[in-house]
């Protein structure tokens, strides 16, 4: 977004620092979409044997256990889920790839659907492999949105480099968002496991369902250029 275009509501709350206030609004719908990804793992994992949909870094080396004989897991629901990922993620990187804007609020939309298609497969009594593919394809769509928008220490999935920038460099701004990051990430773990073992599998999807529901309704969450990618 240049310099002289529209600032949505909200903007000047994440000016953490100068290279993310560029971006307006848009950090503040990243975190809710990061709540998203702890929901849906904890929904996955917990709900649906062991496997992720969001942490593909988890499923590939699940693989490994499973293949190795390791009790509990299964390299086929690992599998399924990192390719539906892989399926959702080609999706989204190649939507629309020459235009000068990402389409946020069209990717988020078909996330969003996805998911509330998940959460019927799973109430009208399907096997977990279709609510796989279709959880995985949504976070695979998410996660290529992401990567289009790139800003920074917000990837809404993946922490391992996130933690390492904050244990590892000086403090500062972006180690403000890094820390934010983390702990929306482990609040969408902690809702999403409470309400599958207090109230089911259908009340974590319910509110996975919910959150990019919200993003993709958001009066400013329309089309947005991506950013520089981190190197």
């Amino acid at each position: 977004m240049s310099g002289g275009g529209y600032r949505p509501p909200g903007a000047r709350a994440w000016r953490l620092s100068p290279d993310t206030g560029r971006f307006g609004a848009l950090p503040g719908l990243l975190i809710v979409l990061t709540f998203t990804s702890g929901l849906v793992d904890a929904a996955s994992f917990l709900g649906l044997g062991h496997v992720f949909v969001a942490n593909m870094t988890g499923n590939v080396v699940f693989c490994g256990f499973a293949l190795a004989g390791a009790a509990g897991l299964s390299a086929t629901a690992s599998l399924t889920a990192l390719s539906a990922f892989l399926l959702g993620a080609a999706a989204g990187g190649r939507w629309r790839r020459g235009a000068r804007a990402v389409p946020f609020r069209p990717l988020v939309g078909l996330q969003t659907i996805l998911l509330a298609a998940a959460l019927v497969a799973q109430q009208t009594g399907a096997s977990r492999y279709p609510v796989l593919v279709l959880m995985g394809g949504a976070m695979g769509l998410q996660n290529a949105v992401v990567h289009r928008l790139a800003v920074p220490d917000l990837t809404t999935t993946v922490l391992t480099r996130t933690l390492t920038g904050l244990a590892a460099d000086r403090w500062g701004a972006p180690s403000l968002r890094r820390l934010l990051s983390a702990l929306t990430l482990f609040l969408g773990a902690l809702a999403g496991a409470l309400l599958l073992l207090h109230a089911g599998l259908g009340w974590a999807l319910g509110l996975a369902v919910a959150m990019p529901t919200l993003v993709a309704a958001a009066p400013f969450a329309g089309e947005r250029r991506g950013g520089s990618r981190p190197a």
